[in-house]
C-alpha cells in the first residue's frame, strides 16, 4: 500500500490550500481515511477523517468550519480543503488509511494501518 501526498508549501495566513493524497495497493472505497499533523516539537493530531463511502466526517475543533476532508473513490483520492489558514496550521500534513473492512471513521492514530510521506504546510504573516 501506498500513500502519496501532495499540495501545501507556503501559503500566507488567511489563504486557502488543498492537499491531495493518492492511493494504491488497497481497495480504497473499504478504508476510512484520515489527515494527521506534526508541527514542529508537537505530537502527531488527528485533523480530519471520512467514512469509506464518505458518508461520515468528522474533524478537530479547531479547523470545523475551515477544513473539509472529501474523497473520490473513483479515483483512490482523498483531499483536505483548508482555508483560513492561520500560523497555528504549520505542520507536516499525513494522510492516513485504516486497514481493508474498516470503513468507518476514527480520531486515533492507532487505527491506522498506513501513513503517507507527509507533505508541509507552512502558513506565514
Amino acid at each position: 500500500v501506498q500513500l502519496q501526498a501532495s499540495g501545501g508549501g507556503l501559503v500566507q495566513a488567511g489563504d486557502s490550500t488543498t492537499l491531495s493524497c493518492v492511493a494504491s495497493g488497497l481497495t480504497f472505497r473499504n478504508s476510512g481515511m484520515a489527515w494527521f499533523r506534526q508541527a514542529p516539537g508537537k505530537e502527531r493530531e488527528f485533523v480530519a477523517t471520512i467514512s469509506g463511502y464518505g458518508r461520515s466526517t468528522d474533524y478537530k475543533d479547531s479547523v470545523k468550519g475551515r477544513f473539509t476532508i472529501a474523497r473520490d473513490n473513483a479515483k483512490n483520492t482523498v483531499t483536505l480543503q483548508m482555508n483560513s489558514l492561520t500560523l497555528e496550521d504549520t505542520a507536516v500534513y499525513f494522510c492516513a488509511a485504516r486497514a481493508a473492512g474498516s470503513y468507518y471513521i476514527s480520531s486515533q492514530a492507532k487505527e491506522y494501518s498506513y501513513w503517507g510521506q507527509g507533505t508541509q504546510v507552512t502558513v506565514s504573516s
